[in-house]
């Protein structure tokens, strides 16, 4: 365990590793230097830490923190490289660093694995965490803020046979021994997620954990305990304050409810104390200052009638800054391949994202969709494009395209998420499903048909996206300095090589629609002015060129910006190709910022730039 000296530094004075990183200077960071090495990246700790107040996330400097990536990976719920993402060091460095150019990402959702951290019951496995740790370290290195979770599905895969047609990950085998359960099956199952509701075993295996049978789940805290002492006692100030919490379960459901219990009743019961320990664990290992993000009954928000149940911690009252409102988002509907036959269409998810944002406002907590996405090969995976275009519409704003000019004060918050997944050995694995030799699994994700990853390897050994760049490498606000309005980005993803293009700029503004009519993307961002100490950030695609690219703000207007200046195009830390547009100079007053990949002339950005005022003044932003 790690000593009370190691922890001090990471729960004492906020800054406490100000001398350490005093030639991180903000003006190296901020001033269009870039504040990096290819051989050892740095950037500015406060840039980086995350903290929680209210329902958002901020970093050092004062500033609105929205966090987007990918999950990492997949890989985990594997044996075939012992329960860790990558097989190597030089893997997770390639893959951190495709995220971030190829991916746009500022933030990754790293999976851990019970069964390989704890194999043995009270035995933490260090060279297991200590090849995590080097794997984490590597995402660190590229600027992106990691938070760990320690993965399951359907419990375990030893709960299921040799010859099941099924596959789990999360708990060892001497947990699933130690239930003594029968012999698994699912009966006419479609999908392997039936196995949840239908299972007995798994529903067995599920109810004797948040039980606590056989002490199996204060074993499992323990290791949380240790393997969160191991990451803090092992990492450096500056890569501690990478870390942005911790995800304590992945998708908890009773398994069996308790008579007349349903599920708000068991988050109150059962859920909600596991998370309360949890939580105790974490300060005990030196993770004072980061948050739990803790997930709901898993069902409490499917888009499916019949599996919607109660839950999105309803009953437990407000979650204060130690937590995170955290949960998924599928269109399963649309995944099961015969409710839904239809691709997505314009706004059709901003009901079930702006019920997340509900429940953030009431649970006073930032919240963060820590998976959503949609197949990619398969009988629905013709809906992939517009399914996930339409889940990061959603994402963005709680309004539709073609009602977002109209009354953009109604677009709510810009939702954090990380997209499912980021496999690089996509198509490339080699698993023997459940240990059985004679059912080796090589497509996809090798995990009971699923394959979701939006990057793979070519056969050069590159990683390469596997959905439109436009899509997934995408503008958003990564850090405000003040408090987000509303933020719109119409990305022109193509879908069947038809490019679609939801957002709708009214008649009123002739010469902004002009401008970003053009088939290229563009994005618009209001916000109000704060006190921070350091400019507006926007993530910058890498389909955007910056010599062409056109920021029309109240800031000034450019096309093609420099590195100084008011409007400003620079590298995000880390030492990649991934760019950032800084915007300097705000006052506490209202702010906007178009950002369209066209290029524009002085004269028609005059143009733009007042017709955008008049649509701000009488928006009703306030």
């Amino acid at each position: 365990m790690m000593t009370q000296a190691m922890r001090e530094p990471h729960v004492s004075g906020r800054w406490a590793w100000g001398a350490v990183l005093a030639v991180l200077t903000t003006s190296s960071l901020f001033a269009g230097v870039p504040a990096h090495a290819a051989e050892a990246p740095t950037y500015d700790a406060r840039a980086v830490e995350v903290s929680v107040s209210g329902t958002h996330f901020f970093d050092g400097y004062g500033r609105e923190v929205v966090l987007r990536g990918f999950n990492v990976s997949g890989e985990t719920k594997l044996a075939e490289n012992g329960g860790l993402p990558f097989a190597s060091v030089e893997d997770a460095r390639k893959s951190a660093r495709a995220m971030r150019e190829l991916g746009g990402a500022n933030s990754v959702r790293f999976l851990l694995s019970w069964t390989a951290a704890e194999p043995v019951r009270g035995q933490v496995d260090e060279v297991y965490l200590s090849r995590v740790t080097a794997q984490i370290r590597e995402f660190l290195a590229v600027g992106l803020r990691v938070y760990p979770d320690f993965h399951q599905d359907l419990f375990s895969r030893y709960v299921f046979d040799k010859d099941s047609w099924y596959s789990g990950d999360g708990a060892p085998r001497w947990v699933v021994q130690a239930g003594a359960y029968p012999r698994e099956s699912c009966g006419i199952c479609a999908h392997w997620g039936q196995n949840i509701t239908q299972n007995q075993t798994v529903k067995s295996a599920m109810r004797d954990f948040w039980a606590d049978r056989n002490g199996i789940q204060e074993a499992f805290l323990d290791t949380a305990q240790a393997t969160m002492a191991y990451l803090a006692g092992h990492l450096d100030g500056a890569e501690f304050a990478g870390i942005a919490g911790f995800d304590p379960y992945n998708e908890p459901y009773a398994g069996q409810y308790a008579s007349g219990e349903d599920g708000a009743a068991w988050e109150q019961g059962r859920l909600w104390p596991f998370y309360e320990r949890f939580r105790a664990r974490m300060d005990a290992a030196g993770w004072l200052d980061k948050p739990a993000l803790v997930e709901p009954n898993m069902f409490w928000n499917s888009n499916l009638s019949f599996m919607k149940q109660t839950g999105g911690l309803a009953g437990v009252g407000t979650l204060g800054p130690r937590y995170v409102f955290n949960t998924h988002f599928y269109d399963q509907a649309r995944m099961s391949g015969f409710f839904n036959l239809s691709k997505a269409k314009d706004g059709e998810y901003t009901a079930d994202f702006n019920s997340v944002r509900n429940r953030s406002t009431a649970l006073n907590a930032p919240a963060i969709v820590s998976e959503f996405g949609h197949p990619l090969t398969g009988t629905s995976s013709d809906k992939a494009p517009s399914v996930v275009k339409g889940q990061y519409q959603a994402l963005d704003s709680g309004l539709g395209g073609r009602t977002w000019w109209q009354n953009p004060a109604a677009a709510g918050p810009v939702l954090s998420a990380t997209q499912w997944q980021w496999d690089i050995y996509s198509g490339r694995h080699h698993e023997a499903m459940n240990d059985n030799p004679n059912k080796i699994r090589t497509t996809g994700d090798a995990w009971n048909d699923e394959d979701l990853s939006a990057v793979r390897l070519d056969d050069s050994g590159t990683p390469v996206l596997r959905q439109d760049a436009r899509l997934l490498d995408r503008l958003y606000p990564s850090a405000v300095a003040g408090h987000t309005l509303a933020f719109l980005y119409e990305d022109r993803s193509r879908d069947a090589g038809t490019t679609t293009t939801w957002s709708q700029i009214p008649g009123s503004m002739p010469e902004s629609a002009r401008l970003t009519g053009s088939g290229l993307p563009y994005g618009v961002l209001v916000w109000r002015g704060g006190s921070a100490s350091a400019p507006t950030e926007l993530h910058l695609p890498a389909g955007f060129d910056p010599a062409t690219t056109t920021v029309i703000s109240d800031l000034g207007t450019v096309t093609g910006p420099g590195t100084t200046g008011a409007i400003a195009i620079v590298p995000e830390p880390g030492g990649t190709n991934a760019r950032r547009i800084l915007l300097f100079g705000a006052s506490e007053g209202l702010h906007f910022a178009l950002i369209s990949a066209a290029p524009a002339t002085a004269e028609q950005r005059s143009v733009v730039q007042k017709e955008v005022v008049r649509w701000a003044a009488g928006a009703g932003l306030g």
